[in-house]
């Protein structure tokens, strides 16, 4: 039994928390962009945190449900509607078999994760279900989802009673996830290796200047528009390794910040970090915000992604309880 997909998004895809271990080989690491919206959409379903999932823009794909599930859509409010009914992001629904997910207008976020109980029934490539188009490979069919594809689940389950004759039945819990995803439209930094580089001047603007997201940002990286930062010399660079979060400063003096996409290696300056604790906030963020940065100390960020996580486990303590008492209530497995 499956979903299927009606209408093609615009660039809708398979990740889960990606593909590590590998970049030795030139292989990059993909995954979902925001890892703490796709992590709360499968813990509000009672998955895996790895889960994989459909990661979605707007306009997002439109999907016939072709068996009951259990779902969620956490990250971005895309103002979801199953059939003629609006339904809510961070709170499992069950949806009867035959109805229609779609997407009618983005409210707040830049990406929405859709979770499945369950999962869908891929096949792992390099010991990750994250989609990788440039390799054509992982996801499905390693490609984004097109129109007339089905994803199948890999388990199915009958919520008759819980669906109460209804096209879908929205459960009275949810995910609070706005402490991750700070209001200020500050993002928090470490210096990179090619840091002092920057001239003392454009130390002072990147920490203090706001700059903007280009509309030729993607999935690969985030391209910042702003007053061009200069460098001290001219010295040439071998490529290294890099990761997400890098800051590359490129030869105009403008800057990308690389994202799940990134290439394995390059040899522009790097001259910071954004933490990891951040990137879920930067994730949701849409060409043509405003971003400030805040130059912070490694030991903090390693102290932040350490309460990200112990607040993703106490979110993950917080939901066992009603799933557990729901599952009991329908004589769910």
């Amino acid at each position: 039994m499956s979903i299927q997909v009606i209408k093609q998004g615009i660039a809708d895809s398979i990740q889960d928390n990606g593909r590590y271990g590998c970049q030795h080989l030139g292989i990059n690491p993909n995954g979902v962009m925001d890892p703490v919206a796709a992590a709360a959409a499968n813990l509000l379903v009672g998955n895996d945190l790895n889960e994989a999932v459909i990661e979605m823009h707007f306009p997002a794909s439109v999907f016939l449900f072709k068996e009951q599930s259990m779902i969620a859509i956490c990250g971005a409010d895309l103002l979801a509607m199953i059939n003629d009914v609006f339904v809510p992001v961070n709170t499992p629904i069950i949806i009867e078999k035959n109805c229609v997910l779609q997407f009618k207008k983005p409210l707040s976020g830049a990406r929405a994760y859709l979770a499945v109980k369950g999962g869908f029934e891929l096949q792992p490539w390099l010991g990750s279900f994250s989609t990788n188009t440039k390799a054509a490979a992982g996801g499905f069919e390693g490609r984004n989802l097109k129109k007339h594809d089905e994803l199948n689940f890999r388990t199915v389950q009958k919520y008759g009673t819980a669906l109460k004759n209804k096209d879908c039945e929205i459960l009275n819990w949810k995910a609070s996830v706005k402490n991750f995803y700070p209001a200020s439209p500050v993002i928090r930094i470490t210096r990179g290796s090619e840091f002092d580089w920057l001239t003392e001047d454009a130390k002072k603007r990147l920490q203090s200047d706001s700059f903007i997201i280009s509309n030729q940002s993607d999935r690969m990286g985030y391209r910042m528009k702003g007053d061009a930062l200069i460098i001290q010399n001219e010295n040439q660079l071998i490529s290294t390794g890099i990761t997400k979060g890098t800051i590359q400063l490129l030869p105009d003096g403008q800057f990308i910040i690389l994202m799940a996409d990134h290439q394995t290696t390059g040899g522009y300056p790097k001259i910071a970090h954004v933490i990891s604790a951040d990137i879920p906030a930067l994730a949701q963020m849409n060409a043509g915000e405003k971003i400030q940065f805040k130059l912070i100390e490694q030991q903090e960020a390693e102290d932040l992604l350490f309460e990200q996580q112990q607040q993703l486990l106490q979110l993950q303590n917080a939901i066992s309880f009603p799933l557990l008492k729901f599952k009991q209530q329908y004589a769910i497995d």
